[in-house]
């Protein structure tokens, strides 16, 4: 019967995922917070369903977290209508260029000098909160394929959840390779860095060419008119990533970088909406399983380890860090005031932290793992709270941005 009743939660919580933002104009709810909170109202309230412990079951969350983060970035290449360039993408450069050390940096540090962690868990918290996530902060990025140039802000904040969930990746194994010790840094510097990020980009690149030509040249635009859109999406992201991990590259980025290079051949296309839509409706169902199993890890006491210090330095992280990051990250940018705020303050965290930490937590035996996985939830929590309250406002505070931006330039604004 429990399992019955955890289904039932599930469905509705995945019903809401997709229905309730389309009724409820900027809501100061977060929709992903109530998922966390109904899962550990659920696996409080049904002692017979089994405990939720990432301590004890990392290889299941790894898994479970690493197939939703795959599926999301594929949802985010394809929604960005802007084809990438230096130029183009300046802020999301910025942000991963800039932003993203620092907040590592920070984070580290905090965990060192303020919550006494061993200096390889403090990098590797610091690798594990660095990616934002690119579902859970829907509200403030672009809404899909064919939407139109929406704005600087959206366009940043999506790039960079897109890339930076690939780019944590070498911080995390810094943590790693420092737990075991020895002469690490001149491996990790070319085999982690230099090797696997340039096979991920070229594989990425070469892939999203070959679907690009699969899906508009070989089969002329007919490939997904047998309604086979979220199989063939699916599909597709599960061969990028795997074949990325085989040659020993970030399959993370690939499977972004595809996305994104697919996205550029015939851009108007309507299956790119179609492969949108898939890509979305396979995100809300893994990330609502995910959230309500995070709060079942809550209510399996999995925030029992916090202390005043940890929950000071995951506040610090949320309100401090990232927005004293992201702003320095974009003086000089093209943004102005208002538009550097918002992007530098929804740094929203979620399925990617979950990812990272289980992975390092099955390969590597670090001695503060149940703080680092307290210290992650509480700040994932805490973000939802916060960034899912407000990004109504943000949303109508960086509209009126570029439209005045818009008015400056001699450019009619764009219609709501």
């Amino acid at each position: 019967m429990s399992y019955y009743i955890f289904l039932l939660v599930l469905g509705l919580c995945v019903i809401g995922a997709v229905t309730l933002p389309r009724h409820v104009n900027r809501r100061a709810v977060s929709l992903p917070a109530i998922q966390v909170l109904a899962g550990a109202v659920l696996f409080g309230l049904v002692p017979t369903l089994p405990d939720v412990d990432p301590v004890r079951q990392p290889i299941v969350t790894e898994r479970l977290s690493e197939l939703v983060v795959i599926v999301s970035l594929t949802g985010a290449g394809l929604m960005i209508d802007r084809s990438p360039s230096w130029r183009r993408w300046g802020p999301t450069w910025r942000l991963l260029a800039i932003c993203m050390p620092l907040t590592i940096a920070a984070t580290a540090l905090l965990g060192w000098a303020a919550v006494g962690l061993a200096p390889a868990a403090a990098v590797l918290l610091g690798g594990v909160i660095a990616p934002t996530d690119p579902v859970l902060a829907s509200d403030v990025q672009v809404a899909g394929p064919n939407e139109g140039d929406v704005g600087e802000v959206p366009i940043a904040l999506t790039g960079e959840a897109g890339l930076n969930d690939a780019l944590a990746f070498p911080f995390v194994n810094a943590g790693i390779a420092m737990l075991a010790g020895g002469a690490w840094f001149g491996g990790w510097l070319l085999d982690d860095v230099v090797v696997k990020l340039s096979v991920g980009t070229l594989a990425g690149w070469l892939c999203g060419r070959f679907f690009a030509w699969l899906i508009f040249v070989r089969f002329e635009g007919s490939w997904l008119k047998n309604r086979s859109e979220a199989i063939a999406t699916i599909g597709a992201t599960l061969a990028v990533y795997g074949l990325t991990e085989v040659v020993h590259g970030y399959g993370f980025l690939a499977v972004f970088v595809a996305a994104v290079t697919l996205r550029q051949r015939e851009p108007e296309h309507e299956h790119h909406e179609a492969l949108h839509a898939a890509a979305e409706a396979v995100e809300n169902l893994g990330s609502a399983l995910v959230l309500v199993l995070v709060g079942g890890a809550i209510a399996s006491g999995a925030l029992s380890p916090l202390g005043w210090k940890e929950v000071l330095v995951g506040i610090a992280i949320v309100a401090l860090v990232r927005p004293v990051t992201g702003l320095l990250s974009l003086v000089g940018s093209d943004l102005d005031r208002r538009q550097r705020w918002i992007a530098a303050s929804f740094g929203i965290r979620g399925v990617g932290s979950v990812y990272y930490l289980a992975h390092a937590a099955a390969v590597g035996d670090f001695a503060d793992i149940e703080r680092l996985w307290a210290i992650t939830i509480f700040v994932i929590c805490l973000s939802l709270v916060v960034h899912g309250s407000l990004a109504g406002r943000a949303v109508d505070y960086a509209s009126e941005a570029d439209r005045q931006q818009l008015q400056l330039e001699g450019m009619p604004p764009a219609e709501e």
